[in-house]
């Protein structure tokens, strides 16, 4: 190969099979939608195939394509490793610091951290994506993933921020109206508020009781894949919702919901997961000890 590609080549063309879209990925990195065509044509030309097929709309990556990403991503690591490894003997956090979490815990608690982080590192750059759904880490290119429960992944490291639980909740107005549960069991004869979470089987409650490990399932006429949704609906009388603590305090100190079977809980301790050891990376292990120390709930 007389000329080898060049890394920005490889940056560029990650982004684009990522998005599909050589518009998006100009407007992305501030140049032209020209200009990302004729650097992945050099970079075509360069490895002798076709990586993507190209249509009105969108690209689509091509099999050579393909094989071409997994290599690119596997080169681009390792030189980020490198740096980070050098930049982490001088133990300056450095470099895009990418962070995902679920849109309660970001909203409430992550995002007011994080601008406290970031005046403390000012050479980083950090973007945290709210989703309430499971995080691909490698290929979405997360550093960091905030998650209720730890990694079921077995190539990701994972480390307790805070201990917590989650528990049974209702409007007075609710258990006013339908006679309160006695046992986990009677759930299935209410009205259950039921969210599509990250590390929930939807409409699946597993709790520990006073007898041990317990599972019901539930239903109901209002379900959503967004928690402050169905934290508002139980607040409105439409039912009772499973929720973490740190997230109904409020509501729970202001009398518009209460405890439902308190003997009843779920783990669901606060967690840092990342791909990469923290040893191995500066911006990580500063963001995760940061967060050890300041997060409260």
């Amino acid at each position: 190969m007389n000329n080898p590609p060049l890394l920005e080549d490889l940056r560029l063309f990650c982004l684009v099979a990522r998005k599909n879209s050589f518009i998006a990925s100009a407007k992305e990195v501030g140049a032209s939608p020209a200009f990302v065509s004729k650097r992945i044509a050099v970079l075509e030309q360069a490895l002798g195939v076709r990586l993507f097929h190209r249509t009105t709309r969108s690209v689509v990556m091509t099999d050579d394509g393909s094989n071409v990403h997994e290599w690119a991503r596997k080169i681009l690591d390792d030189v980020e490793h490198m740096v980070e490894t050098a930049a982490s003997a001088k133990q300056v956090p450095r470099g895009l610091l990418k962070i995902g979490t679920s849109f309660a815990l970001g909203r409430k608690y992550i995002s007011p951290l994080l601008s406290v982080f970031a005046r403390e590192h000012p050479a980083l750059k950090i973007e945290l994506e709210l989703l309430d759904r499971e995080v691909d880490m490698v290929n979405e290119g997360f550093d960091l993933d905030i998650r209720v429960g730890v990694a079921q992944e077995p190539h990701l490291f994972a480390q307790r921020l805070v201990a917590s639980q989650r528990a049974l909740f209702a409007s007075p107005d609710y258990l006013r109206a339908h006679p309160p549960p006695v046992r986990l069991g009677d759930l299935a004869q209410h009205q259950c508020l039921v969210i599509r979470e990250r590390n929930q089987s939807f409409g699946i409650w597993r709790m520990v009781g006073p007898a041990g490990p317990e599972t019901v399932k539930v239903t109901g006429a209002l379900a959503s894949n967004h928690g402050e949704i169905i934290h508002q609906w139980a607040v409105d009388g439409h039912g009772i919702i499973l929720r973490s603590i740190w997230d109904v305090a409020d509501s729970v100190t202001s009398g518009q919901l209460t405890r439902v079977l308190p003997a009843y809980f779920q783990e669901a301790d606060l967690c840092a997961v990342y791909p990469l050891q923290l040893k191995n990376s500066a911006k990580i292990r500063e963001c995760v000890q940061f967060l050890q120390r300041e997060l409260k709930l």
